[in-house]
């Protein structure tokens, strides 16, 4: 059974880890991690790369039909390794070591290629990043106002996790 998508569904199972928690801490709410994962402005992605050694990169993205889209260019490192597989981790948090939530998602990201997805992507952009951010949809892909081509993914996710700073608590969530 395929995992659900953010958004569209609770997830399956929610999960405190005492091991990684303080005493008496209860797990953060789905909905909490959710508003982190939507309102994040800088996100980072790790791939893997075809001789098995690890690849990691910031990048923007936002949250289109419950899930998270990101862009690359086609020549880039990070699309060649999604192509050869596409499991990959996005992580985004608060670097502070005392206050904050991290949130990992991990899962799998398929290039996105529907005109309709790709419009309501291009328009989270310009809402989440302003005009800078515009993209113009053509050809299954965007185009920058260079006309540079990026293509557009989809991460799937099939867990995540939120590592909750000060009040120490580590939930996992299944999808």
């Amino acid at each position: 059974m395929p995992p659900a998508d953010f958004g569209e569904s609770e997830p399956r199972s929610t999960e405190l880890d005492p091991r990684y928690s303080a005493p008496g801490a209860e797990p953060t709410p789905w909905a909490e991690a959710l508003r982190g994962l939507t309102e994040a402005e800088v996100y980072w992605l790790s791939t893997v790369r075809p001789d098995g050694q690890p690849h990691v990169t910031p990048l923007l993205s936002v949250w289109v039909a419950g899930a998270p889209h990101f862009t690359s260019g086609a020549g880039e490192r990070k699309v060649r390794n999604l192509a050869a597989n596409p499991r990959c981790v996005l992580t985004t948090g608060d670097s502070a070591l005392d206050r904050g939530l991290d949130l990992v998602v991990q899962g799998s990201a398929r290039l996105v290629g529907d005109e309709a997805e790709l419009r309501r992507v291009a328009e989270a952009f310009v809402a989440k990043y302003g005009e800078e951010w515009r993209y113009e949809v053509r050809d299954g892909a965007f185009r920058n106002r260079l006309d540079q081509r990026a293509l557009v993914y989809r991460l799937r996710p099939s867990v995540a996790f939120g590592f909750r700073k000060g009040d120490y608590a580590q939930t996992r969530w299944r999808f």
